[in-house]
């Protein structure tokens, strides 16, 4: 019946939303993996990061580590496309289909309220016709019973005349009532077949029509989200590429042997290997020089030979492996330079030599050992993590030097900030002397003093680190290049006294003298900071100016400028409220930036 049909339909299209809200989920779940799939590269990525100020930092200047580093951020990169993924789907997906579901239901129950309603008026059309039909036979069964009634009085001679005429008159009622009943039927009948056949060729095919196309446009939908659902993979395939392209490229960049030249700079110690030993025949008759530096006298005067017994075969060459950190940390001055034939016995840490022995008996060697001896409790305290020496003595010449000139080169960054501040304030000192309303001049002297005192003592610094650096490159080998802060005083006072430095600064016990350390600081002038003020360029243009107001400089480092007066600008305001400018090759200095309009270029020379 047509009943069926609807519940058939009722339930197909019930099951057609319960498909789409089906895809919606499983959508939905995608994206969540997407999602999670993305928050766990990132904290892959971010895991596996060098962690700021640490050894792993400082690891990554290798370009295998540097290769890796790009690898963690494609990676990071990757993930960010599969979140593109994942709000894509949400967006050009899950939320269409859910708010076509919305709609989809609406239009299926209005579909469905008109049909249930064209059933209901067919069945009140039927329900009329019946009633009409049964109305009808009823008339025509009580006009029957009236014209019998009516005949069979007429018949009867002992029924009166009035009673006869009653009959025929209620006989005629009953036929007219039927012939009523009779027109409303056929009335009612074609009424319902006029009905009845618009329902079944109009209404409810345009019902089946509506639901059909609804039907269809869910089933091009959901194929329309899913071609979505690859497309939007498929766009970021591309961006994907690429990430796995700088994977490539950066795996390549990898160069064994450069990363091999960084150990070797990072590692170079700077030592010399030993020279050889010479024979010492003991089968000719000879008469042995004693001194300090002989084995026999060190072993007759010194305590500390069981100590040395032990470990004098691990000592004697710093380049045995299993020996070779202990050597290189300490033993710095291995193997010792010739004395000159000017120095004095004090050069020598061992004690006087005979000027005839041209080179160093065995037991030199051993002595110069016992007195190092004292390097090994840096070493140890090392092991232990405490600071090493101020001058990083405990480390082997070329890497000490490194350290160094790290040192100087941070000293003189802090110098200079130093210098900025001074001059900041210097400005605004000034300003306060031309406008007192604008503040106290006085207020900013102690600060001043503060600076001028720390500049001081960071100059020295820098002076005492160039002093070692100088004692560090004069007794290194001959470089490529020329060392960067090199002493005027260690070229031309003292040529030799160079390469004997630090064992000037070691007591015949291999003590340092911190005395005599300080004497050589103050010897080294910085000559290469002073340098670096005395010979400086003009500063280029940057743009040009318009004086707004006319300015009279009056203070030191200020300029004047007539109202209007186009000048040029070479550099700008740091924030103190001051601009530099230029009007000619001698002629510039600091106007208030509230004085001019500044026009910056960066293509002006």
């Amino acid at each position: 019946s047509l009943q069926d049909q609807f519940d058939n339909l009722e339930k197909h299209t019930q099951w057609g939303i319960d498909v789409l809200e089906k895809y919606i989920k499983f959508v939905k779940e995608r994206t969540e993996i997407e999602l999670s799939y993305a928050k766990q590269l990132r904290n892959l990525s971010k895991k596996y990061q060098p962690k700021k100020n640490s050894k792993e930092e400082e690891e990554y200047r290798y370009t295998s580590t540097r290769a890796f580093l790009a690898t963690l951020n494609e990676m990071n990169d990757y993930a960010g496309q599969h979140e593109v993924i994942s709000e894509n789907m949400t967006s050009l997906i899950t939320g269409e289909l859910t708010r076509y579901v919305q709609e989809l239901k609406q239009e299926r129950k209005s579909h469905f309220h008109d049909g249930r309603k064209a059933q209901q008026h067919i069945e009140t059309c039927w329900k009329q016709l019946e009633a009409s039909k049964r109305r009808f036979e009823r008339d025509c069964k009580e006009a029957d019973r009236a014209q019998q009634y009516f005949e069979k009085m007429d018949a009867d001679i002992n029924v009166t005349k009035a009673d006869v005429e009653k009959a025929r008159q209620q006989a005629q009622l009953r036929h007219q009532m039927a012939e009523d009943s009779k027109a409303e039927y056929s009335s009612t009948l074609q009424k319902f077949n006029s009905e009845q056949h618009e329902h079944y060729y109009t209404h409810i095919p345009n019902i089946f029509q509506k639901i059909q196309e609804m039907e269809e446009r869910r089933i091009v939908r959901i194929g329309e989200s899913m071609k979505t659902f690859a497309e939007v993979d498929r766009q970021v395939i591309p961006i994907i590429g690429k990430c796995l392209d700088e994977i490539t490229k950066a795996a390549e960049s990898v160069d064994h042997k450069n990363d091999s030249q960084m150990v070797i700079e990072a590692f170079k110690s700077g030592f010399e290997p030993p020279g050889d030993i010479d024979f010492e025949d003991f089968t000719q008759p000879m008469k042995r020089t004693v001194s300090e530096s002989s084995l026999s006298n060190s072993r007759g005067d010194g305590k500390s030979e069981p100590k040395f017994g032990s470990k004098s075969k691990g000592k004697l060459w710093p380049f045995i492996k299993k020996n070779k950190l202990m050597s290189l940390l300490t033993s710095p001055h291995q193997p010792p330079p010739p004395p000159p034939a000017s120095a004095s016995p004090s050069a020598v840490p061992n004690g006087p030599q005979s000027p005839k022995q041209q080179k160093e008996p065995l037991s030199h060697r051993f002595n110069e050992f016992m007195t190092s001896k004292p390097k090994i409790h840096c070493f140890r305290s090392l092991k232990r993590g405490g600071a090493g020496p101020e001058d990083f003595s405990n480390l082997p010449p070329e890497q000490r030097r490194k350290k160094l000139q790290q040192k100087v080169d941070e000293l003189n960054r802090d110098i200079q900030k130093e210098m900025d501040q001074r001059d900041a304030l210097t400005k605004m000192k000034d300003v306060y002397i031309k406008n007192p309303q604008m503040g106290d001049a006085a207020s900013v002297d102690h600060r001043l003093a503060e600076l001028g005192q720390n500049i001081e003592k960071l100059r020295l610094e820098v002076q005492k680190f160039e002093g070692w650096l100088a004692e560090v490159e004069g007794r290194l080998p001959a470089r490529t290049e020329q060392p960067r802060r090199q002493s005027g005083v260690y070229e031309t006072q003292n040529p030799s006294g160079v390469n004997s430095c630090a064992q000037d600064r070691e007591s015949p016990d291999g003590s340092y003298t911190e005395e005599q350390s300080q004497e050589t600081e103050m010897k080294v002038p910085a000559t290469d900071f002073d340098d670096e003020f005395d010979d400086e360029e003009p500063l280029p243009t940057i743009g040009t100016c318009k004086a707004l107001y006319t300015f009279e400089g009056q203070n030191e480092g200020t300029i004047s400028v007539a109202e209007g007066e186009m000048l040029y600008v070479i550099e700008e305001d740091k924030g103190d409220g001051w601009t530099r400018i230029r009007r000619n090759e001698d002629e510039e200095g600091y106007v208030p930036t509230s004085y001019v309009e500044v026009y910056l270029d960066k293509n002006a020379k």
